[in-house]
């Protein structure tokens, strides 16, 4: 082989920065958004917020009518010959001024009776989030339980760190072994401040399993003269619920009352009376506890109707408005005063700030672009509801709009609207579809099938569920074709239990 040197010509695609960021402006979400804007605006000094102008229009009026009434006492004043005077009603000392004003202007939080402490300026006062009530946790509640115990401080603890590991559903994951580690205590001290975190209230909590939880409730349930009221004492006491709840729980899952009655040697009806105490228990103790943050969600865009045609309108409300600040803008026109490390700096800048409006400006149309083009694909859905959904994917949105599939992929992750049927993601219109027997019909979206399939279940008889077979079979009877295995797996995707599992005895 030889080395040699030849000129070849190539086309190459090159991700600039500008291209890279642009692309990445274009799948944010909306809060990240705002926050790479507002980050933006601290690292670019030629980057600045455009402010709302109402305020300054405000203030200028009300300096303006304040000019003319002032203009108009001073002439008054001079036709008069007299010296201006503010009114005789309207003098008053700058003590009595001060001392009649002061206490308004600082506030008081001052009780009544209240002598020995001063009053506090306004600003002292608790926000509005210190004085709304909170929800107290499960580990704040059965930390207050385990204070006020009988248990020594060592074993207190190690019941702090019991409580500590628990879960949400209020479940020990933890093995006592690694507890007993880590508290350097034994295995049965552990074991015994454990048996006394049971006594505490949500009943079942800190257990290491379903079989322990429902079994220390029954405990509970067993020393509640109330709980002993509702059932049998036979079912409480003798052994058949504990029975059920030690050995076979599979079945008592699945349902199989008469695989259960004859391995206890007891009656069906017997086993569905025990059966109702176990309905009655809570297998996650830890859930009335379990509090949630809720995030709200601001839309990107809103589809409405406007005089018979469906219109687009981006949401911009609390996204900061940019532009070049005319500051830094004249100091860039006067380069002669410049150093050069001075004007390749604002340069520099200048081209990022441009760059990221443009950026930001594509974006917004792009955005707008997309959704317009749902809206044509998906009109019958926004006038009629979800049964009128159709099969639509990316590539038709993006040959409708002359883009690449990737782009509308981008625009559409992490982006909302709100229209008449709800705050939807632009994910939402993306579905498959299903064919139809009628050749003549057009494919039904996946969206609308799953919908049927939930409106038959909810409809349906207890003590005689559907079976995925006989859903397909119904499904058919509407003319659309779908396998058993498509009905289980949209069964599965819509949280819905099986057949033997929402089967019903009474």
């Amino acid at each position: 082989m030889k080395l040699r040197l030849d000129l070849r010509l190539s086309q190459k695609l090159i991700m600039t920065p500008q291209l890279q960021q642009a692309i990445k402006l274009l799948q944010l979400s909306r809060l990240e958004l705002q926050q790479t804007l507002t980050q933006h605006l601290m690292e670019n000094p030629l980057l600045e917020e455009v402010q709302a102008d109402v305020d300054a229009e405000e203030s200028d009026g009300a300096a303006a009518e304040e000019w003319e009434q002032e203009k108009k006492v001073v002439e008054q004043a001079e036709a008069t010959g007299t010296p201006e005077e503010p009114p005789a009603e309207g003098r008053e000392t700058a003590e009595e001024l001060s001392a009649a004003n002061w206490d308004d202007y600082f506030g008081s939080d001052r009780r009544a009776g209240d002598t020995e402490y001063p009053a506090a300026a306004q600003d002292e006062f608790p926000s509005y989030e210190q004085t709304v009530a909170k929800p107290m946790s499960l580990e704040s509640y059965l930390l207050w339980q385990l204070s006020l115990s009988g248990l020594s401080d060592s074993e207190k603890m190690i019941g702090q760190m019991i409580v500590g590991n628990l879960d949400d559903e209020g479940y020990l994951r933890m093995p006592i072994e690694e507890i007993a580690a880590d508290s350097k205590a034994p295995v049965d001290v552990v074991e015994s401040v454990l048996k006394h975190v049971h006594t505490f209230d949500p009943p079942g909590v800190g257990a290491r399993d379903l079989r322990e939880c429902l079994l220390i409730q029954l405990r509970h349930l067993d020393r509640n003269p109330i709980g002993r009221g509702q059932a049998r004492a036979s079912s409480l006491k003798g052994s058949l619920v504990e029975a059920i709840v030690t050995y076979h729980l599979k079945d008592l899952e699945k349902k199989h009352y008469a695989r259960i009655a004859k391995a206890l040697g007891v009656t069906v009806e017997e086993v569905f009376e025990a059966t109702k105490v176990i309905e009655g228990l809570e297998p996650k103790p830890g859930r009335p506890y379990f509090t949630a943050d809720n995030y709200v969600i601001v839309p990107d865009v809103f589809v409405v109707k406007n005089e018979g045609e469906w219109v687009v309108l981006l949401n911009d409300d609390g996204l900061p408005r940019l532009r070049i600040s005319p500051y830094y803008r004249q100091l860039l026109s006067r380069s002669k005063d410049n150093s050069e490390a001075t004007k390749a700096y604002l340069e520099d800048k200048l081209r990022g700030a441009q760059w990221i409006i443009r950026s930001i400006e594509q974006r917004n149309r792009t955005i707008v672009r997309v959704v317009q083009s749902i809206v044509k694909f998906q009109e019958p859905f926004f006038e009629k509801g979800v049964q009128y959904l159709k099969p639509l994917v990316l590539k038709q949105v993006a040959e409708d709009i002359g883009m690449h599939e990737s782009t509308i992929s981008r625009v559409t992750a992490n982006k909302y609207m709100y229209c008449p049927q709800g705050m939807l993601e632009l994910k939402f219109f993306f579905n498959t579809g299903i064919q139809r027997s009628d050749q003549n019909a057009d494919m039904l979206s996946s969206v609308t099938v799953r919908e049927m399939i939930r409106k038959m279940v909810a409809e349906e008889d207890a003590q005689h569920p559907l079976k995925d077979q006989e859903i397909a079979a119904r499904l058919k009877s509407h003319h659309i074709m779908i396998a058993r295995r498509t009905v289980a797996k949209y069964r599965s995707e819509e949280n819905i239990p099986s057949a033997s599992q929402r089967k019903r005895f009474f």
